[in-house]
């Protein structure tokens, strides 16, 4: 049955759309070229500062995400650990540091994932910098100095940089002046670079001009420097008019100054910083920074420098010492001969007292009993640890204590020169005096709080004077709440602000030496307690389905604590549907609707509740469509003769159609990009949709060269459901590479005799008959694929396989044809190497042409081993194929290769004079008054 056997065709073609992924990546953009000659992968370069435009064209349906990523480039390239999720990679004023290598990749689902790369180099040339180097030696016995100048020139360039050399308009090379040298170092890469003047003459005091050029790779221009010798070209020389160190309150003005003392050209002043950048508030004039009101943050070592490009740069040092007094503590030790931690009438006490002093060395003490001055003596020895070790430190024993002996010890630290506050530190020596001792108050561990809360870890410090409390994990590598491992707390209180799961634990609680008795530390442990809501899935689900089908939902706990769950509800928009007792058992709830109707469309909300709170899945219940999918291996939108309008074959599929309502329409929109005007038509479907039909609908009166935004709505009765959005883009241009498997929609002719292969250099096996095939593809690329005849063995002379193109369609501007048939340009590569080529021809085959016409290019015999190009102009006058056929010749080095096939609207450019001969003897192969073959590279 022929009706049958259609449909049955119908259903084969709607099964087979379904596609894994591939990729091609083109480029736009600003590039200088793609090079693909000399690597086996594609190096596209571009000049820094231009814009950098990667496109991923993708075929394969379900629609294939693709996903943009890159490796190699600068560690502070952020790019690489980041992905672009679209199809064109845009990078404006790109960096040098942005060059490396960019991967595409594309997948739908359907096998495995599809992945392109390609290198981008970033080509830049800085202008180049000469150093000038003088050696001098000294033979004693004649008393003369030999003096040579080494001129040495560098530049940061990619791709490698070239220099040349002048002396006024002289141009320098090696060997045309005998006290003239110019050579690379050993441990360098590039080109030349230095010049060596030997023995200096007065004819080499002159103006040295050295040229750096990357051979206008990109169009960067060369660029040059001039360097003035002369016999006083001298190393600069400096001296700082300022002391070493410099000491000085906060809150002053301090000024360096730097004078140049000699060096030839002037040298130029810089100043530099041992804190990587100098203050924010400095400022430098001349030889002179001045830094205003100075303070700690900004003391330290600063340097001024002075280049001249002629020897080494001269740099001198001075440190800046910013007088302080900070951190005062005190610690008191018992009579550490008698165990025992309580001050006693009879025994000895040592109390100790330290600060951080700058600058070390001007720090002093005194000691002060009940405000009066303590001076030292063998009952009160007062001592003092070197002043070269910070943070120093003043010890005060006392020996034998007396009850005379209580009061106010007060330690006084001070700068010498004054101008710093002085600190003062009391502490109280009596019969109260007494060690500390750490409790843990009545109901405070465990302490048990919810997620979120601000809690309070107390530990009680008793004893006089009361210490600091130093608070850690009782876990050694875990950290405090700030991330630090020790806190400090002056009451024993530990806060901890909006506290979390992560930190339940155990606490310790410690006494410091500090402010307190220089005995064994007390300690304490507090166990807190973090609990929190039911964590549960989904957190958010759409589901989707069509009226009168079952819907499922089920919300799982993960984890909670206290991990005894409570309860649950569910609530359909705050109506309360269904509530009971959690069982712990299953860890989920569900919730079944048995047949979904329009009442039953809206947001379900689960609520699972312990002590701490309630854990919430959401389930979005809804009949709103799937999105379509835009089917791109659509390789011929429709050309049309008018000359402003175009078409084009929108085609697209429906992501589960079934999943919801049958789909009654959709909703299409367009407009043309840039501006805001949609223009809207629905698309009525009269059947229901399977799941990989392919789609199709004609958008008409597109006008060139103008990109369209098309929207695509599925339509049930729901409602609308999720649009798709696509770009338009008119293309007057078809190219195929073979890269892909399903090359380009290309076909084999049923009726010939044999086959045309796919294959890569590196996958062919060339064993048997090396003499003859390409060696690569068209670019060069051993991993490139190409198309080719193989002649060995069964093939014999004559046999013909045939090549078909799919169709490019034209639309007439009237109903009774085109009268100005439009014209195009066909272009391939072909490779015809070996004794045995036989022919390669081109036809023209127009749709409804029932008689074969004559090849519109046709070639025979041994070409040499190399690619070379061939357009011809043909002239249609109906949607029509182009077809390749490749004849075998007498033997089997007779391989045939084609790659890289184009299409273009209009003429062919005209070929090269050279190939005035041989295009005159092909016209007579020609068919046609319109058909005009050009073979270029012949």
């Amino acid at each position: 049955n022929p009706f049958s056997y259609k449909y049955l065709w119908l259903l084969v073609f709607f099964i087979s759309s379904a596609a894994p992924p591939t990729v091609r990546i083109i480029h736009s953009g600003h590039a200088c070229n793609v090079e693909e000659e000399r690597h086996t992968e594609r190096v596209y370069t571009i000049r820094e500062g231009e814009t950098l435009e990667l496109t991923c064209l993708v075929t394969g349906h379900p629609r294939p995400q693709i996903r943009w990523t890159k490796t190699a480039g600068s560690v502070s390239d952020r790019f690489q650990d980041s992905s672009v999720f679209n199809e064109t990679l845009h990078i404006a004023k790109i960096l040098r540091t942005q060059g490396g290598r960019y991967y595409c990749k594309a997948e739908n689902g359907l096998g495995s994932p599809a992945i392109k790369s390609i290198r981008v180099d970033v080509y830049y040339l800085d202008d180049p910098v000469v150093t000038v180097h003088q050696s001098i030696g000294e033979a004693k016995e004649q008393f003369y100095y030999e003096r040579t100048v080494f001129l040495r020139c560098v530049a940061n360039s990619n791709p490698p940089v070239r220099y040349s050399w002048h002396r006024g308009r002289e141009v320098l090379t090696q060997g045309s002046d005998k006290g003239v040298e110019i050579y690379e170092p050993f441990f360098t890469q590039g080109e030349t670079k230095i010049l060596k003047l030997k023995n200096l003459r007065p004819q080499d005091y002159a103006n040295y001009s050295c040229i750096a050029s990357v051979r206008n790779v990109c169009g960067i221009p060369d660029r040059s420097v001039i360097f003035r010798l002369t016999n006083k070209t001298a190393s600069p020389s400096i001296k700082l008019l300022v002391e070493d160190p410099i000491v000085v309150n906060p809150g002053q003005t301090v000024s360096l100054v730097c004078i140049t003392t000699g060096g030839e050209p002037p040298p130029l002043l810089t100043w530099v910083s041992s804190n990587d950048s100098l203050p924010q508030r400095s400022v430098v004039k001349g030889g002179t920074l001045t830094l205003p009101a100075i303070t700690s943050d900004e003391a330290g070592v600063y340097s001024c420098v002075a280049s001249n490009n002629v020897g080494n740069p001269a740099k001198k040092s001075t440190t800046i010492v910013v007088r302080a007094l900070k951190k005062g503590r005190f610690w008191i030790t018992p009579d550490p001969y008698h165990n025992d931690d309580n001050i006693q009438i009879g025994r000895e006490v040592k109390i100790s007292c330290q600060v951080e002093a700058t600058p070390p060395e001007e720090l002093t003490f005194s000691w002060l009993k009940n405000g009066r001055s303590l001076r030292s003596s063998e009952r009160m020895v007062i001592t003092q640890t070197d002043p070269d070790i910070s943070p120093g430190t003043t010890n005060l024993d006392i020996i034998d204590l007396k009850f005379t002996d209580f009061g106010t010890y007060t330690c006084v630290a001070a700068l010498k020169g004054g101008g710093i506050p002085e600190i003062s530190i009391d502490v109280n020596i009596s019969s109260t005096t007494v060690p500390p001792n750490l409790t843990v108050p009545r109901g405070k561990s465990p302490l048990v709080a919810r997620e979120g809360d601000t809690v309070e870890l107390e530990c009680l410090v008793s004893g006089k004077p009361k210490p600091i409390i130093l608070w850690s994990r009782a876990d050694k590598e875990a950290p405090m709440p700030d991330g630090s491992m020790q806190m400090e707390s002056y009451d024993g209180v530990l806060r901890i602000v909006n506290v979390s799961r992560e930190m339940t634990g155990s606490y310790r609680c410690q006494t410091s030496q500090y402010n307190g008795f220089n005995v064994k530390p007390r300690e304490a442990v507090v166990e807190l307690i973090v609990q929190y809501p039911p964590t549960v899935e989904p957190a958010y689900m759409e589901m989707r389905q069509g009226l009168g089908r079952p819907v499922v939902m089920t919300c799982r706990v993960l984890r909670a604590h206290p991990s005894r769950v409570l309860r649950f509800e569910w609530l359909l928009s705050n109506r309360l549907l269904h509530a009971g007792a959690f069982d712990a058992q299953r860890d989920e709830t569900e919730y079944t609707i048995r047949s979904l109707n329009r009442d039953g469309w809206g947001e379900y909300t689960c609520n699972v509740i312990n002590e701490a709170g309630a854990g919430k899945c959401t389930f979005q219940v809804t009949g709103k469509a799937y999105p379509p999918e835009f089917y791109y291996d659509t390789y011929s939108p429709l050309w049309q003769n008018r000359p402003r309008v175009y078409g084009f074959k929108l085609q697209w599929t429906q992501m589960n159609p079934n999943a919801v309502d049958r789909i009654v329409a959709y909703r299409l929109g367009i407009r043309q990009m840039g501006l805001q005007r949609w223009w809207e038509q629905e698309i009525p479907v009269d059947q229901t949709i399977n799941k990989g039909e392919l789609m199709t609908h004609n958008l008409t009166e597109l006008i060139k060269p103008e990109s369209y935004e098309v929207r695509l709505t599925p339509i049930t009765r729901f409602g609308e459901g999720d649009s798709t959005i696509r770009i338009v883009t008119y293309s007057g241009e078809f190219h195929c590479s073979f890269e892909e498997e399903p090359i380009c929609m290309f076909t084999q002719d049923k009726n010939d005799d044999f086959d045309w292969t796919r294959h890569s250099a590196a996958t062919r096996d060339t064993k048997y008959t090396p003499n003859t095939g390409p060696s690569g593809d068209r670019s060069g690329s051993k991993q490139g694929f190409y198309m080719y005849i193989e002649t060995s063995r069964p093939r014999k002379e004559g046999d013909q396989a045939r090549l078909i193109s799919p169709f490019f369609n034209v639309a007439p501007k009237n109903p009774y044809g085109i009268t100005n048939p439009p014209a195009y340009c066909f272009g391939f590569f072909y490779h015809m190497y070996g004794k045995h080529i036989g022919t390669l021809n081109a036809f023209l085959k127009q749709k409804g042409q029932t008689t074969s016409e004559g090849p519109v290019w046709s070639l025979s015999g041994n070409q040499g081993e190399r690619w070379k190009q061939a357009k011809v102009s043909i002239h249609p006058t109906a949607s029509f194929q182009v077809v390749l056929e490749g004849i075998r010749g007498p033997g089997i080095e007779g391989d045939i290769a084609i790659d890289d096939i184009t299409l273009e609207e209009g003429e062919c450019r005209d070929p090269p004079g050279s190939n005035l001969r041989q295009l005159a003897a092909l016209n007579q192969h020609l068919v046609g008054e319109n058909m005009v073959a050009i073979a270029t590279g012949l």
